[in-house]
């Protein structure tokens, strides 16, 4: 082993992690901090800097036909910013009290140590790929990088059967069930939830179990996968139950992610009750004035329940990395915490959500009424007017909106934008009937869905209190 780079005048920076939290702390930090100042090593174990995870899903279903289309700024031109990027590079170790990490070379095996003035952690998260018999075989794939995009796209090329299998039913399972369904696949969702979508209240998830099943998916709940039996040549050809085998030539695994954080751990860095970790709001690792963390390797304040939580979302990594590079280059900047907002689609179903959920507002010990509406995305008599279905969550006595689920057809998922900022603004469901909305028949009924189902919510409120 050896020492890399001698301690001169100017700072070292060093990011772990190549994508969005990363990368964007370190252009951020360039931009506020010259190559005289600060220089900046970033360390990425993959062949792609600076790429969308939430894009693959598209690129695999076809509808994005380039994978370069996915990377929005290449190693080369990071490089051209003066950033020190060392591709397929792992970092294998963080010595807090030395100030440094290990880093391995992943084709030669070469380690070596690099010091640091400053150190922001990056690692992202790693698919859930739980321990059972046949989970390694050859046509079982989890979609994290690009690299696992095109493995699963070589598999899909190379395969002459038209069966798929897709393990869970979160937002990268019914993406991923798209995006076989676009490929001409016979698609199955195994799912251990009661409907799919667990991101939902299940009467929500209904609705998109129903939606799938009209689309040609099959969908089994309920189901807890067993084990993944394979063929005498090795490959997956089946995902077992505990009651039946469903047929599979490739298996998808859409579980979930976790946060990867097995280096911090073993560094010794705060975790919270999700394995991610723990900064401050200025996206300092707490206890450590020196390093930063962001990303999917996180968790963060939930600004409704007031609780940390983990969301593993390309949005908050590139506001993280502007936070990361904006402190580390001198400057002062601040991620207050998130009310929990994501969007999704299936085919041509649209489903959203902000907020808590009804099993979150119990678990935070709020008392709540809900309201659910069925509405249209367009006036009823314009052209293309699509149906969709709202359901809102308030607090007892206060009428504080906690959250707000969305399950429709086209116009439907981006309205959840108006409860998000809502509920940023610590806004009562009596308060947003007020909003004033854009409205013209092409684009909404005369009351919008949001509002009419706020209007709905506080007269759950007034009946509650009788």
């Amino acid at each position: 082993m050896n020492m890399s780079g001698a301690r001169g005048a100017r700072e070292r920076m060093v990011v772990i992690g190549g994508d969005a939290a990363g990368m964007s702390a370190a252009s951020q930090a360039r931009r506020l901090r010259d190559p005289e100042e600060l220089e900046i090593v970033a360390f990425e174990r993959g062949h792609f800097t600076s790429f969308s995870a939430c894009g693959i899903p598209y690129w695999v279903g076809g509808d994005v036909t380039d994978r370069d289309q996915l990377i929005a700024r290449t190693p080369q031109e990071h490089r051209a910013r003066a950033i020190d990027l060392r591709l397929r590079t792992e970092v294998t170790e963080i010595d807090v009290p030395g100030s440094r990490v290990r880093a391995r070379d992943v084709d030669s095996g070469a380690e070596s140590w690099t010091s640091y003035d400053k150190l922001v952690i990056a690692t992202g998260a790693r698919p859930i790929r739980p321990p059972l018999p046949g989970v390694d075989a050859p046509g079982v794939h989890g979609v994290q990088t690009l690299d696992d995009g095109q493995a699963l796209l070589d598999t899909l090329a190379a395969t002459k059967g038209r069966r798929a299998v897709v393990v869970g039913a979160g937002y990268i399972g019914v993406e991923m069930a798209e995006a076989l369904i676009n490929r001409g696949y016979e698609v199955t969702v195994v799912n251990s939830g009661q409907e799919p979508m667990s991101t939902l209240d299940p009467d929500m998830g209904r609705l998109v179990h129903r939606a799938m099943t009209d689309l040609g998916i099959t969908m089994v709940n309920d189901a807890e996968v067993t084990r993944l039996p394979t063929g005498e040549d090795g490959r997956v050809r089946a995902v077992a139950t505990e009651d039946t085998e469903y047929p599979a030539d490739v298996v998808v695994l859409g579980i979930g992610v976790r946060p990867e954080t097995a280096l911090a751990k073993a560094a010794g860095l705060p975790l919270g009750d999700h394995d991610g970790l723990l900064t401050d709001l200025a996206m300092r690792v707490r206890g450590h004035e020196n390093i930063w963390a962001g990303g999917d390797c996180v968790e963060v304040l939930d600004l409704v329940s007031g609780r940390e939580r983990y969301i593993a979302l390309g949005t908050h990594a590139n506001k993280h990395g502007q936070v990361i590079g904006t402190n580390a280059g001198g400057g002062y900047a601040t991620f207050p915490g998130v009310v929990g907002t994501a969007v999704s689609k299936v085919c041509d179903l649209e489903i959203a959500r902000t907020g808590l959920r009804e099993k979150d507002a119990r678990r935070a010990g709020l008392q709540y009424v809900t309201a659910t509406i069925e509405s249209t995305s367009r006036a009823g008599y314009y052209p293309g007017a699509a149906p969709m279905t709202v359901k809102m969550l308030a607090e007892r006595r206060t009428g504080r909106l906690l959250g707000t689920q969305i399950v429709g057809r086209e116009g439907a998922a981006k309205r959840v934008d108006i409860a998000a900022v809502a509920l940023t603004a610590g806004m009562t469901v009596d308060g947003m009937t007020s909003l004033d909305l854009g409205y013209a028949p092409p684009f909404s009924p005369v009351w919008d869905p949001v509002l009419v189902v706020a209007r709905k919510a506080v007269n759950e409120l007034r009946s509650s209190e009788f």
